[in-house]
């Protein structure tokens, strides 16, 4: 009896020492765990703060909400991570569609243009709308006049174009001389002779009255007419006009851009050029029509062209800048911010409810750690 005895009182021992030891660590580590959070202020007794009050994150809070910042941007929000996430292509199939539903809604709506620019909130939609495109008009001519201004005409024509207008002036030479033909040889050509005949002998004075006197009744229209018409009709005589033509085009091409501009006048391109666009807009008749019927000609190139295109250069664009973008976005600011901002109680739910699981493990880890202990604690209390 007495050895039974003694066996249930070590059993009875190392149960206590087992249990003790694990209430111990169970209590201490989900007392450090509370101790995490709590208290939120700091506690103090005869103007003396309590060690350990405020918790560890209340107290810490700026210095983990900076950390959190510093975490986030050097190694969740990474310019290298977000540019591998902007060139999945999930990513851009997804971008392209939303793009798409978006244009889709362009193509199918009713309204005319004038009213879904009223709705824009632009009022005097033709009006804004011929100022606008003048001034976009009068923008490309002055790029264009920027970069070709001391270039000569000559190198801004294609070489079909030159061969075509010298080959337009040989033919118009022709038709000159062929006009100058019919015209001579009408009523009208000849009292144009007769006219200048006059005139020449009327210039000469005296001199003139003796050559009338000494040809007589000549009538020297008759005379004149036919040599002039030969003259007109003589192959020579179209070269000699094809060749002056041709100088006059190859002088004028070979002038500077600014020079014929300077010719023409500033102002007068400037206005040629608004009036140009807003007789354009205005016979266009577009501001009546419905906008699906204005854009649908370019349904299928907007929408499966040019909005994958689009998606595509703009993803690389930002692909290209995101080191700039995260910097100027200055991300770990933002979360540092947000962090401080929120309260302890909500900083203390945010952290449980990720890690209440681990927290319940550590709490158990340490009620068997305690209990193990226990154990060692029992068998050398026999031992001694």
């Amino acid at each position: 009896m007495k050895g039974a005895g003694e066996e249930m009182g070590t059993v009875l021992y190392f149960s206590f020492m087992i249990a003790i030891g694990a209430i111990i660590g169970g209590v201490t580590n989900a007392l450090a765990i509370k101790m995490l959070f709590r208290p939120y202020q700091p506690i103090y007794i005869y103007g003396k703060r309590l060690p350990f009050t405020p918790g560890l994150i209340p107290k810490r809070r700026e210095e983990l909400a900076h950390q959190l910042g510093k975490m986030v941007v050097e190694h969740l929000l990474t310019p290298d991570g977000i540019r591998r996430k902007l060139m999945e292509r999930e990513l851009k199939e997804y971008t392209v569609r939303l793009v798409q539903q978006w244009v889709e809604r362009w193509f199918t709506c009713q309204r005319t243009v004038a009213e879904q620019l009223q709705l824009l909130r632009i009022n005097a939609p033709e009006k804004v709308v011929r100022t606008k495109a003048g001034e976009w008009a009068d923008k490309l001519y002055k790029q264009w006049m920027d970069d070709h201004q001391e270039k000569r005409i000559h190198e801004l024509l294609r070489p079909e174009i030159q061969e075509k207008m010298e080959k337009w002036i040989h033919e118009m030479s022709h038709c000159i001389a062929d006009h100058a033909i019919h015209y001579f040889q009408s009523d009208a050509g000849k009292q144009r002779i007769a006219k200048m005949i006059d005139e020449f002998f009327i210039g000469r004075g005296m001199l003139g009255n003796m050559l009338q006197m000494f040809l007589g009744n000549v009538n020297l229209v008759d005379k004149v007419q036919p040599e002039i018409v030969k003259f007109l009709a003589h192959n020579g005589t179209r070269e000699l006009l094809a060749q002056l033509l041709l100088d006059e085009w190859h002088e004028w091409t070979d002038s500077s851009v600014a020079s014929v501009e300077a010719l023409i006048g500033k102002e007068r391109i400037h206005q040629s050029l608004y009036d140009f666009v807003a007789k354009a807009i205005e016979s266009s008749g577009i501001f009546e029509q419905k906008v699906a019927d204005v854009l649908a000609p370019y349904r299928q190139q907007v929408i499966h062209e040019w909005v994958p295109s689009m998606v595509e250069k703009g993803i690389q664009w930002v692909s290209d800048r995101v080191e700039t973008l995260v910097e100027g976005l200055q991300i770990a600011d933002i979360v540092r911010t947000e962090v401080e901002t929120f309260s302890v109680e909500r900083l203390e739910e945010m952290i449980l409810s990720i890690s209440r699981r681990e927290f319940k493990m550590i709490t158990y880890l340490g009620a068997l750690l305690g209990g193990i202990i226990g154990i060692f604690q029992a068998l050398v209390g026999l031992w001694l």
